[in-house]
């Protein structure tokens, strides 16, 4: 599945890939739109570094998890603000992200997201901060999730940076460079506090959350609607109004493409020789196998039995 879709340099990517990019965890991606997945990506490790830039073409939901010795520092070259955000914060273009292992990272981007982002281990990052004897970046430094500020010289340097890893040509000095920046942004301007979210905005990005926690808890059984609005303590006019603004989709759809993303991740990773497209299905919550077969054609270009045994036939 690597054929390039349009004209922008974009390719067609099946979800376990794209789950992949951050190697050293999975992502959990929800697909927004009814199309087959598509991205831009270029990565390489170098001197016990993930640097990667990407640029995907369809709207998604993820979260994620880094291990306890990882962080994650990047720029958000380009991202759509009414379809992007951390935590339901919305994220503008031009934003410096630094995520610590600190627990579930939730975020959402819009068609045509650009990312550039460098994976270290957090060790490194300390030694950095310590190289240059700059207090209060210790190993309880909590380095904020996401910087509202313009930071112009990082985003300068990240610029470059984009243009070097596509080229493959960043070397570890570089890297440290590019962590020094980091430090020295965060001890010239202090510390930023986190970026928060109106009132009205957090309200409605927690009913989203309770409401896909109860989808997640019972996704092999039917949910009616009124379910979903009892686990988010709203009507179903508030938990409508919670959904279009953080996904854009109504709670029907997105727990469709929830179930169909869902599955599609079990079929990559299960043996076709213990498991079958039925019981997946099942699994699921997706009990019309005919209509299921259609809609997951429709979204990823290929019937759930060929994903199951191209992820039983492929290399680990």
């Amino acid at each position: 599945m690597d054929a390039v879709v349009g004209g922008n340099g974009l390719r067609s990517f099946d979800l376990a890939s794209l789950s992949g990019t951050l190697r050293v965890c999975h992502v959990e991606l929800v697909l927004l739109d009814d199309q087959p997945p598509s991205a831009s990506i270029s990565s390489f490790v170098h001197d016990q570094a993930l640097l990667c830039t990407f640029e995907i073409g369809a709207r998604t939901r993820g979260r994620f998890v880094l291990p306890l010795d990882w962080c994650l520092l990047g720029w958000l070259q380009s991202v759509d603000p009414q379809s992007s955000w951390c935590h339901g914060v919305p994220l503008q273009s031009g934003n410096i992200v630094s995520v610590m292992p600190e627990g579930v990272t939730e975020f959402a981007l819009g068609a045509g997201s650009r990312v550039t982002f460098v994976l270290v281990p957090v060790k490194r990052f300390q030694e950095r901060a310590a190289a240059q004897r700059l207090g209060g970046l210790g190993e309880e430094a909590a380095v904020p999730l996401l910087s509202a500020r313009p930071h112009v010289p990082l985003q300068e340097y990240y610029q470059g940076l984009q243009e070097r890893i596509q080229q493959g040509e960043v070397g570890a000095e570089e890297i440290d460079a590019m962590l020094d920046a980091h430090v020295k942004e965060v001890v010239t301007n202090g510390p930023p506090e986190r970026a928060g979210c109106n009132r009205s905005r957090r309200a409605r990005y927690l009913i989203f959350r309770r409401a896909e926690d109860m989808m997640y808890a019972n996704l092999r059984r039917h949910i009616y609607m009124h379910e979903l609005c009892d686990a988010a303590g709203v009507s179903e006019r508030a938990l409508r109004y919670a959904f279009e603004e953080l996904v854009g989709i109504s709670p029907v759809r997105y727990l469709s493409m929830l179930r169909l993303c869902e599955a599609c991740r079990s079929l990559s990773s299960a043996d076709a020789g213990r498991k079958s497209v039925k019981s997946i299905a099942l699994s699921c919550g997706l009990w019309d196998l005919s209509r299921f077969a259609d809609n997951y054609r429709k979204v990823f270009g290929e019937l759930p039995s060929e994903t199951l045994m191209r992820g039983t036939y492929s290399p680990a």
